[in-house]
């Protein structure tokens, strides 16, 4: 008998190896001829049955945050093989801060692209997302949010601390701290160098709440990883355990068919903006939940996110902010102990990978205990959340600054600007004696954001000039339309939008123009007129950088502004559907 033209919709939803089958024109012929290859690996029609739970593998060679990257797959496959599922691990990009050119964040939607493409492409019935340096995670992220499949998270887990000549350290914090030691003239080359072989002791991400441990934490907050996945440093058991139970919890999610848009809601992202305020977190944290939110539907609303901020005290001692580690606070209980103190102020609601509420993994997670790396909403390291909102006619888009790791002396300051036009300005200039710069002046460095690089490097911690360095000098107000690295430290304004690049009002600054910097009143303000700057922009209009081919071109002609998350404006959701956090 012939089937009726509408039997198809009472058919179940292919799974396994019939996913997403290869077009041949002949859907038996598909499947059969993929079977027929993967059997030359030696794989059993019995393995094949199986759910098939995919690992997208960021081992590099040239990424040693990711270093363990082979011990997490056999972990996560050992856990998919206990819990009944086939595990296929599968190799996407890589990019680590450090090693890619301009700035990883140029290649961080080209990740994203990657990921999402690579599961649409493969027969999956979960995915499994092995990340780490910093803009692996979000790319994940964001890339498996758009394919929308059942996803978890696994991260790889922070670096332990080292030792020179006595005292822990540990990167990256510590190496800005020694490399401006250095600059001032404080220790000499011989020390730096011995330094240098001890700042990064194991493989792993930064030690401190740089970018890597705030969106650790914030996929935790998120709800996208096993409870307590945030904090187990890379080389450690607890590390691979979490591995074995996240690919074991992979196969759950693909049995319950737990897509990610029923983690990825507004109250999920809630208490990740809830949790990057209390940790000190990296300002690039914003741009990637921006990024990620932009995926689902979402935007982020800045100035309740600043409202937010101002309820929501920096609970964890952890450099820059603080003075522990990531191993400290993994010791300390990591996020659940963090969580219990912002109970309070958390959607208990939403929902994780574990199919279980928020609410209900604190219960499962049992009493907290003594320790001194996280305080209490009574006795907060800092009486506000880490970052705040400004806004300005020098930022009509908004600008942030991490206060929680600034100068409390600058951060109601009023200075001369004292104006680079790019990077390479920067570097031709920031460390000659002729340089005309005093402590209470304002660096400026235009030219930085997304377009302008392009891809918004982490050069907004512009340095102190040398001739101030020199004279003990340790922070000055700086800004720009960049980055700059979770790691860093001082009065440091980022994100200026609209940047310098498309015309922005940052780009019409001149060397000794007045800027007055209010946090307490969340003010970036240019001192001049509205008029004198609309003169400004006609007698100087800016041209807008342009490639002629490959992706560059494409990241030029597509990429929106930080308060967008920096992606590319035809990979956001085609509808928005809200704002977060909610006001």
């Amino acid at each position: 008998m012939s089937s009726r033209p509408d039997d198809s919709a009472d058919m179940p939803e292919p799974s396994g190896m019939r996913k997403g089958l290869t077009s041949y024109g002949d859907q038996g012929f598909s499947l059969f001829l993929r079977k027929a290859f993967i059997k030359g690996a030696g794989y059993t029609d019995a393995a094949l049955d199986r759910p098939v739970i995919a690992i997208a593998d960021t081992g590099s060679d040239y990424n040693a945050c990711h270093g363990n990257a082979p011990q997490l797959v056999e972990a996560v496959k050992r856990g998919v093989m206990l819990a009944g599922g086939l595990p296929m691990a599968f190799p996407t990009i890589s990019i680590h801060e450090s090693f890619a050119a301009p700035t990883s964040m140029f290649l961080r939607n080209l990740m994203a692209i990657d990921t999402e493409e690579m599961i649409r492409a493969q027969p999956m019935d979960a995915v499994v997302l092995i990340g780490g340096c910093d803009k692996t995670v979000p790319a994940q992220l964001m890339g498996a949010a758009s394919a929308n499949i059942p996803a978890i998270q696994l991260v790889t887990g922070s670096m332990l601390t080292g030792s020179h000549r006595g005292e822990r350290v540990g990167a990256c914090t510590d190496c800005r701290r020694y490399w401006g030691r250095f600059r001032a003239g404080a220790i000499d080359a011989e020390e730096t160098a011995a330094v240098n072989n001890q700042l990064v002791a194991s493989v792993g991400t930064c030690s401190v709440m740089g970018t890597a441990s705030t969106m650790a934490c914030i996929a935790e907050a998120l709800g996208m990883t096993m409870p307590g996945g945030a904090s187990p440093p890379a080389v450690t058991a607890d590390r691979i355990r979490i591995a074995e139970q996240t690919g074991a919890q992979a196969v759950q999610m693909a049995r319950d068919r737990l897509t990610i848009d029923r983690i990825l809601t507004p109250a999920a992202f809630e208490n990740a903006m809830r949790v990057l305020l209390a940790i000190g977190g990296s300002t690039n944290g914003i741009v990637h939940l921006a990024a990620i939110a932009g995926r689902v539907g979402l935007e982020v609303d800045l100035q309740s996110l600043d409202r937010m901020g101002r309820e929501t005290p920096v609970l964890l001692d952890l450099k820059p902010s603080g003075q522990h580690y990531m191993e400290d606070f993994h010791k300390a209980g990591g996020m659940a102990t963090l969580l219990r103190e912002l109970r309070p102020l958390l959607q208990l609601e939403a929902m994780t990978v574990t199919g279980r509420t928020l609410g209900e993994e604190l219960e499962r997670a049992g009493p907290g205990f003594r320790q001194d790396v996280v305080r209490s909403l009574a006795d907060p390291i800092y009486p506000q959340g880490a970052i705040a909102v400004l806004q300005g006619n020098l930022a009509p888009g908004g600008a942030i600054i991490k206060q929680s790791a600034a100068d409390a002396g600058l951060m109601e300051h009023e200075g001369r600007a004292v104006v680079f036009e790019n990077a390479q300005d920067l570097i031709e200039r920031i460390d000659s004696d002729a340089l005309d710069v005093t402590p209470q002046d304002v660096l400026v460095l235009k030219n930085i954001g997304p377009k302008g690089a392009p891809g918004m490097p982490e050069a907004g911690y512009i340095p102190i000039p040398l001739k101030l360095a020199r004279a003990g000098v340790k922070d000055i107000v700086r800004i720009s339309d960049g980055r700059m690295s979770g790691t860093a430290f001082g009065t440091i304004v980022l994100h200026v939008t609209p940047e310098s690049a498309i015309g922005g009002p940052l780009a019409h600054v001149r060397n000794g123009d007045r800027i007055r910097l209010s946090v307490k009143n969340r003010e970036l303000a240019l001192l001049i007129s509205d008029a004198e700057l609309a003169r400004r922009a006609r007698a100087t209009p800016v041209v807008e950088p342009t490639a002629d081919r490959g992706y560059r071109r494409l990241f030029l002609q597509t990429v929106t502004q930080a308060d967008q998350g920096v992606d590319f404006d035809f990979m956001r959701a085609p509808t928005m559907l809200g704002k977060v956090p909610r006001s």
